[in-house]
């Protein structure tokens, strides 16, 4: 296969693949079936591709080649298990319009796969798991960082998610409006998440992965415009007010750039404004949750021209309404920094030094991360040492990595 040809395979892959996965469970109605198929139909690619071109609609024809190819795999295995053949068979029937597959509306599909991995059959954890390997496609090393768990737990969520909704039949589909408020929470934090592991990747090369970022602004779209609850609304504002800043997170060699030496004015203004209509219109509901307490701090930061304006003290205000709506560890640590802008760096560490002594966060790298910049700011050089050094530890980002070496740097110099 030629560079170019294995190029364009590539590139289709890293485009299209998700989507074609989430179209093939809902034909195929099996995970493992439609991820065999999935790799079946990129193998194909590569060498047909290479002869004929990339076709004029790559994705109806993985879809229609992986499903061709798990229906020939089930044929095969039919000859010692006769219920597969019955499987075999009415898959082919299914599929005998094979121009039907570029009519099917598959834009869906990986809402429809959320909503299935966010059954309530699951557990919550499992829920999360499932998604995130499944419709996102991260590596279980990577949600083992985003759940603070290992990645031996994290895979055996998601063996045992698949076989209690292939067990219990668990359907591929959007569930009805009368059950979309219950089924809403988990499916909120499952798009949270990969917009957050888009938005500060847990490790690799780069600072961000722009398509998970998208991809979670895709769903979270899709999801406002099937359910107007003003806590997705409040997602939604969240992730595009953060989005705005994407562009001047890093320099122009790839190096961490904090949020107070940021070029404000290449923030992205369209997603600002956008941000902070949905926002208010998400808080003028009485019922304001989490998501939209998290865009309202948000927005704060977009409205400040510098970070000299920024309005620490509603932002310490917001954050004390969001601590009794949904308390837990990391919005502690995120409302210590907001008040150590506000009342010194001193208040703000005995924050996280309460938290730490609790034992929360004690692997959350940014824990450690943020108690070294206060004992830096407070001239304790050799407890700022230690404390970036554990948070160095901890950290498998490289962009975060060389910020943190020069941080100590600076310290030892």
């Amino acid at each position: 296969m030629t560079e170019a040809g294995r190029d364009a395979v590539d590139a289709v892959y890293r485009t299209e693949s998700r989507r074609v996965l989430a179209t093939l469970i809902r034909l195929l109605g099996d995970f493992d079936l439609a991820e065999e198929a999935l790799h079946d139909a990129f193998a194909a690619a590569a060498e047909q591709w290479a002869r004929d071109g990339v076709p004029a609609n790559p994705r109806a024809w993985l879809v229609s080649t992986g499903r061709f190819k798990a229906i020939d795999a089930l044929r095969r295995r039919s000859r010692f298990d006769a219920s597969v053949g019955e499987l075999a068979e009415r898959l082919a029937a299914d599929a005998a319009d094979q121009a039907s597959v570029a009519r099917e509306d598959v834009e869906d599909d990986r809402l429809r796969l959320v909503f299935t991995c966010c059954h309530p059959a699951l557990p919550p954890d499992a829920q999360v798991a499932l998604t995130l390997r499944e419709v996102c496609g991260l590596t279980t090393e990577e949600i083992g960082r985003a759940f603070l768990t290992g990645a031996p737990t994290v895979a055996q969520r998601i063996v045992r998610a698949k076989a209690k909704i292939r067990d219990a039949h668990i359907p591929y589909r959007v569930p009805s409006r009368t059950e979309l408020p219950d089924r809403l929470h988990a499916v909120l934090h499952v798009i949270y998440l990969v917009f957050n592991e888009g938005y500060s990747a847990s490790s690799g090369e780069s600072l961000t992965r722009a398509d998970l970022s998208a991809e979670a602004i895709r769903l979270g779209r899709l999801l406002t415009d099937l359910l107007p609850e003003p806590e997705a609304t409040g997602l939604l504002a969240l992730m595009l007010l953060h989005e705005s800043r994407r562009a001047t997170r890093t320099n122009a060699d790839g190096e961490l750039v904090l949020l107070d030496e940021q070029d404000r004015s290449r923030w992205n203004r369209p997603l600002i404004d956008e941000g902070i209509r949905l926002v208010e219109h998400a808080l003028a509901s009485r019922h304001v949750g989490p998501y939209a307490l998290q865009a309202a701090i948000a927005a704060v930061h977009a409205g400040a021209p510098t970070p000299a304006a920024t309005d620490w003290t509603e932002i310490v205000g917001l954050y004390d309404v969001l601590a009794r709506t949904d308390p837990s560890p990391i919005i502690a640590l995120n409302r210590s920094v907001a008040v150590a802008m506000r009342d010194g760096p001193d208040a703000g560490l005995r924050i996280v030094d309460a938290i730490l002594a609790r034992g929360d966060l004690a692997t959350y790298r940014f824990a450690h991360s943020t108690r070294a910049d206060l004992l830096r700011r407070l001239g304790r050089a050799s407890e700022a040492e230690a404390a970036y050094e554990r948070a160095l530890e901890l950290t498998q980002q490289e962009p975060e990595r060389r910020f943190l070496r020069r941080r100590l740097d600076e310290l030892r110099g």
